[in-house]
């Protein structure tokens, strides 16, 4: 009778184990699906910016400051992709933001610019890709919190370790990331002064974007 009730015992214990490490593996899968998801837009995004650098430098000669500031963002935010920590391209990708921004608040100085389909169709387009983008921001950070939850609760953290299950890291936006940059343009010095920015080169901005890739377990 006793070797029933160890069989049974045993049993119950695999049966556990099996339905334990599934569900973490399953957990682990949907979080870095989410992840992909977050991929898709940021490469997307990296995507249009040359093309909206070339559509608007024409058009804004002279604020080759800002125009810098959106390559150089994007520059960053690719080459903290190629890193597939969360932070790091979390940092980058606020930055990136935060000059885009900046960009299209300096765009309402110039009407003509305005007027062109090409600069309205990609102001558009990136509206809408840093809108899905936030949606797949969230959707991440609310897996990444049901996973880690599962690694961290008793008794799945009794199995989580020893079979190599870590926490992710969450994709954040930070207040900075939120707030809508102020412009001034009643200092703005005349093209040609002192003060003045210089003419734009010719096109430019890092070739290819990376793509960022599942998230690092920490």
């Amino acid at each position: 009778m006793g070797w029933v009730i160890l069989a049974v015992v045993v049993i119950l214990v695999v049966g556990w184990l099996i339905l334990t490490y599934n569900g973490l593996v399953t957990a682990r899968n949907r979080t870095q699906e989410a992840w992909s998801e977050i991929d898709v837009e940021l490469k997307r995004r990296h995507d249009l910016i040359p093309n909206l650098v070339n559509t608007v430098q024409g058009y804004m000669g002279h604020e080759r400051g800002t125009l810098e500031a959106v390559t150089n963002a994007r520059a960053n935010a690719v080459a903290a992709g190629a890193t597939g920590d969360p932070a790091k391209i979390g940092q980058a990708e606020n930055m990136l933001s935060q000059s885009l921004r900046s960009l299209f608040a300096v765009s309402e100085n110039y009407p003509d610019l305005k007027a062109i389909s090409a600069f309205t169709n990609l102001q558009e387009t990136l509206t809408a890709t840093e809108d899905k983008l936030e949606f797949s921001r969230r959707f991440y950070n609310g897996n990444v919190r049901d996973y880690n939850t599962r690694l961290q609760t008793f008794p799945n953290s009794l199995i989580a370790g020893p079979f190599g299950f870590k926490p992710f890291g969450f994709f954040q936006a930070d207040e900075g990331d939120r707030a809508v940059p102020q412009v001034s343009f009643g200092n703005m010095p005349p093209a040609g002064s002192p003060g003045s920015l210089p003419p734009a080169a010719g096109p430019g901005g890092p070739p290819g974007p990376g793509s960022a890739g599942p998230p690092p377990q920490s």
